[in-house]
């Protein structure tokens, strides 16, 4: 075990950590992109309300999530203290960087933060206050027939309900009643601030380029660089990673923030 610990503490060993939590990570973002773009259904957050649900009371998920937390932290961590080692080996910077050392390659740990601040402010502003504040709830009757949406009611504020959503089918009329904690009207509310607003796509622009080196290099650290691969590793790298998943995310912010305006 020892000298596996050697390993892991090495600077190469840093490496391989960054790597595979990186990859990790970007198979995660595409999961959640995916998930999150039910906010632009037109069904007022009907199908956002249960993938929310899904997302916190499936025990595998549960399960996935806590790997998710520690992988965050662990990348983070290690970005971090990478960054530091090579400040301390390089303590007077070049007087010219070389034309191949890109901006986002040489800026990580910088962009890294900038995310790591947008994480703590997501997962405070929408992740804690779903499973441990008050989120009201919502009443969604739908034609099952028809799938049209008959009516919406937001619930009392003294609505009491034990589970995150309550399912029931009223045979006599042929509707579907759906009674579910309303995270879609807490992500409307708050991206009716300008300032959270643009820290959310600030943040996208960072991920962006964080994305653009960290993608690639991961592939290369884990030593998966061939000359008949790196075109397609880059452009998935670029084309999905780097610019689809960032601009989609920061539509979502500036959707409802227009939506507000009218």
């Amino acid at each position: 075990m020892s000298w596996l610990l050697r390993f892991f503490s090495s600077s190469i060993g840093k490496k391989l950590i960054m790597a595979l939590t990186g990859l990790f990570l970007c198979s995660f973002l595409v999961v959640h992109m995916i998930g999150n773009t039910q906010l632009f259904y037109a069904d007022q957050g009907l199908a956002f309300n249960k993938y929310a649900v899904i997302m916190t009371s499936n025990p595998l998920i549960e399960i996935i999530s806590i790997g998710l937390y520690f992988f965050i932290l662990l990348h983070t961590v290690q970005g971090l203290l990478l960054a530091y080692k090579n400040r301390q080996a390089r303590p007077v910077g070049y007087a010219k960087f070389n034309n191949s050392s890109r901006w986002q390659s040489r800026n990580m740990a910088i962009l890294g933060t900038i995310i790591l601040v947008f994480l703590v402010v997501h997962m405070s502003r929408f992740w804690y206050q779903y499973r441990f504040d008050y989120v009201p709830y919502k009443k969604y009757v739908e034609n099952i027939q028809t799938g049209q949406m008959v009516s919406t009611q937001a619930m009392a504020e003294s609505y009491a309900v034990k589970r995150r959503i309550v399912e029931d089918l009223d045979e006599t009329t042929g509707h579907k009643v759906t009674i579910v904690r309303d995270l879609y009207k807490e992500v409307e509310v708050a991206f009716q601030n300008l300032p959270l607003v643009l820290l959310y796509v600030l943040s996208m622009v960072a991920l962006a380029y964080h994305l653009v080196h960290g993608f690639q290099s991961g592939f290369q650290t884990l030593g998966l660089n061939h000359p008949k691969y790196n075109p397609l590793v880059r452009w998935v790298g670029v084309g999905l990673f780097a610019i689809l998943i960032p601009a989609v995310f920061a539509a979502m912010p500036i959707y409802f923030y227009v939506k507000s305006l009218g």
